[in-house]
């Protein structure tokens, strides 16, 4: 029997399936701006209406008669949410400038617009969408050093591997505690894809960029609008370098936990959904405990990290009214005690690829 497809939604059904999405997405970015006048702007603006442009040249625009922003269809069709509301963010910078500040004797990119942009850590190119930075010359070397290391992670000899880890871990480490203090330039980016339910494994890997790869994390509400639901993206914030870095080892600890999945199964037998987010859960936790393990030795040896309050600045400006909330792990289980052994083992090396965070090959040009 050959196997069944689904035949297309006629031409007069999929037109109104797109209209629905539209019109969705279009609520979803009113609901956006009144979070953002909240929560950026201290409810100083007064709603005004949203509508679609088109073509790719320009991404929106705000007009303050009649009031309104437009926003590119092909901005939030093709391009991910996050992208869409940082536009949304500069246009409403715009309507802030002229609105309330009353400023109109400027530029569209003058100096007022440029330091409510600066305030709220909002991109003021003209584009509106994030720009990433070149990595210095500095950070260029440092990581070209790390690349070589985590290529002697390779080794099959395990120690070698590991303390080739060690060695990678500890370059970062004095890299960052070095930086300190210097002026930096912060930027964010989103990992991932958005989630209805945020598991349990995800909250630990965030744990691991946060507390040993030198960026903020924040998971943030998001939404798709080729499907019309919510959901959960996890947001990392750092320099250029301490991002790539972060990327990379948010892609390398996703795959790693799902090899390690399928030879436990191969091994066990198991084949329940519930036993795979617990093994994957005690991956993360297990790589975790690893990695706190080695930075109770780095400081042994006089290597205290101390928190980038800048960072942490800048994070706050993007999140003026962040929340923290503490995860504890979850139930003890035998898949989970399995997946804990599992991460412990896990050396980290060398990328080879890109991954489906966006990043490219993070460690150098030789990498």
């Amino acid at each position: 029997m050959p196997p069944r497809t689904t035949p297309p939604a006629p031409p007069g059904r999929a037109a109104a399936l797109q209209a629905d999405l539209e019109a969705l997405a279009l609520r979803e970015l009113m609901a956006e701006w009144h979070r953002l006048n909240g929560q950026c702007f201290g409810n100083a603006m007064r709603p005004l209406s949203l509508e679609w442009t088109e073509g790719e040249g320009r991404l929106g625009f705000y007009s303050p008669e009649p009031r309104r922003i437009g926003m590119a269809r092909s901005l939030v069709f093709q391009h991910p949410w996050g992208h869409t509301v940082e536009v949304l963010k500069h246009e409403m910078a715009h309507q802030y400038v002229f609105e309330v500040l009353r400023v109109v004797d400027e530029t569209a990119h003058g100096r007022a617009f440029q330091h409510v942009c600066e305030r709220l850590a909002i991109d003021a190119a003209s584009s509106g969408l994030p720009a990433g930075v070149a990595r210095s010359e500095e950070e260029e070397r440092a990581l070209e050093r790390i690349s070589r290391l985590l290529a002697l992670a390779e080794s099959p000899n395990e120690h070698e591997a590991q303390a080739a880890m060690n060695a990678a871990q500890k370059l970062m480490l004095r890299h960052n505690l070095a930086a300190i203090g210097r002026p930096s330039t912060y930027r964010f980016r989103h990992l991932g894809a958005p989630t209805g339910r945020v598991q349990e494994a995800e909250r630990w890997l965030a744990s691991i960029l946060n507390e040993h790869f030198f960026v903020e994390t924040i998971w943030i509400s998001s939404f798709r609008p080729e499907d019309g639901k919510r959901g959960s993206l996890l947001e990392i914030c750092g320099t250029q370098a301490n991002l790539d870095m972060a990327s990379y080892v948010y892609d390398f600890l996703r795959e790693t936990a799902h090899r390690l999945w399928v030879a436990h199964q191969q091994r066990t037998g198991t084949r329940a959904n519930k036993d795979r987010q617990k093994f994957v859960a005690g991956v993360m936790l297990g790589f975790l405990e690893k990695l706190r393990e080695q930075a109770r030795q780095h400081q042994r040896e006089g290597l205290v990290w101390v928190k980038d309050g800048n960072l942490e600045g800048y994070l706050r400006q993007r999140y003026p009214r962040v929340r923290t909330v503490r995860y504890s792990s979850g139930d003890p289980s035998e898949a989970y005690e399995h997946g804990k052994e599992a991460g412990r083992s896990i050396v980290l090396h060398r990328p080879v690829s890109e991954g489906s965070s966006g990043g490219v090959r993070l460690l150098g040009s030789g990498s």
